[in-house]
């Protein structure tokens, strides 16, 4: 079982990206036959194997290792082959020579790999002619230029939705987490039940980290893209929403922690707390439609007519019990800051 969880993976690639790399193989193969008349056309059909990637960007840089690294290879083989002949000593040689080059020119792993993999090949089943090493990079362009192709051509995916859902989620969850310091504040709590507040508020933080990632995931999906213009405006809102969420989890993290380190059973009878928690409601409220909006950037489209902002003036704080002043400015502060962020001052 622990043989097979290493070797198999939990979930399979694309069938797409799959068939995108059996139609890059092929198309590879066909055109270094045609062009260079190469009976087993290897250097190709492996650099269109290993060159077709999810999107566009990656499959350029992929192809720009690659040939790099097959170019390095070539040339120490045929330099190799030329000084030294042919024997098995010399191969080893030549590989061990690829490797320490490659870690000194601090290359990328595909690229350190790919030096000593292509020398090997040619010392082993080539000659060790300019006119064979010419060949050989020729054709590794010939395969990566087909992956590059077939990868533009056929559906490019577009990466916008699996970032816009992290980020509305995101926003909907710093919406419940001010509600949530909101009933802590009116009702009595237990101390679980603030140790478990504070534990649904830390969550926020890989909840932004995975909507980061995914906003970058979908801008290098847009990176030469033959769709990227119809799909540019759609990912600038949620970027910029994100921008003003990531200042939003700062304070609602903030928030909750000082309540739960200054939390007693008698907050709720501060009158200022009171009007604390309306202010806070309507800052909840107010990120909600945010997230509507954001989630339909046409406003001609909205599916149900959407709410005005509840948020009001800048409360006047009555002078609190001297065991509350602490966490009332605190409030107050993260309050100021959360209204900024929401209306985008």
């Amino acid at each position: 079982m622990r043989i097979s969880a290493r070797v198999r993976s939990s979930s399979r690639i694309p069938l797409l990206q799959a068939v995108k790399t059996s139609l890059a193989v092929m198309l590879g193969w066909v055109l270094s036959q045609g062009l260079l008349h190469t009976e087993l056309p290897i250097f190709a059909a492996i650099a269109a194997l290993l060159v077709v990637q999810p999107n566009i960007n990656q499959t350029l840089g992929r192809a720009i290792e690659r040939s790099l690294g097959v170019v390095g290879g070539v040339l120490v083989a045929y330099g190799v082959g030329v000084a030294f002949g042919k024997s098995s000593w010399i191969v080893l040689l030549a590989i061990v020579f690829c490797i320490l080059l490659a870690w000194a020119l601090r290359l990328a792993p595909s690229s350190a790999s790919q030096i000593p993999i292509s020398a090997m090949m040619v010392l082993s089943i080539g000659a060790t002619t300019p006119e064979y090493a010419r060949d050989r990079i020729i054709e590794t362009m010939i395969g990566a230029a087909a992956a590059l192709l077939v990868n533009a051509l056929i559906v490019p995916p577009v990466l916008l939705a699996p970032a816009h859902d992290t980020v509305i989620r995101l926003a909907r969850e710093v919406a419940d987490t001010l509600d949530r310091i909101v009933d802590a504040l009116r009702f009595p709590q237990t101390q679980t039940q603030i140790e478990e507040m504070m534990i649904k508020a830390r969550l926020l933080r890989p909840m932004l980290n995975k909507a980061e990632k995914a906003l970058k995931s979908a801008e290098e999906s847009l990176t030469l893209n033959p769709r990227h213009t119809t799909n540019r405006r759609l990912l600038d809102v949620d970027e910029e929403f994100y921008n003003r969420l990531t200042s939003l989890v700062t304070r609602a993290i903030g928030m909750t922690r000082s309540l739960r380190d200054h939390y007693d059973h008698s907050l709720h009878l501060e009158p200022t707390v009171l009007a604390i928690t309306v202010e806070l409601s309507r800052s909840a409220h107010d990120l909600r439609l945010l997230a509507a909006e954001a989630d339909y950037p046409d406003r001609d489209h909205l599916p149900v007519a959407v709410e005005p902002p509840a948020l009001t003036e800048p409360l006047l704080i009555m002078t609190p019990h001297p065991q509350h002043w602490i966490l009332i400015g605190s409030l107050m502060e993260d309050l100021r800051r959360v209204r900024e962020e929401i209306k985008g001052e």
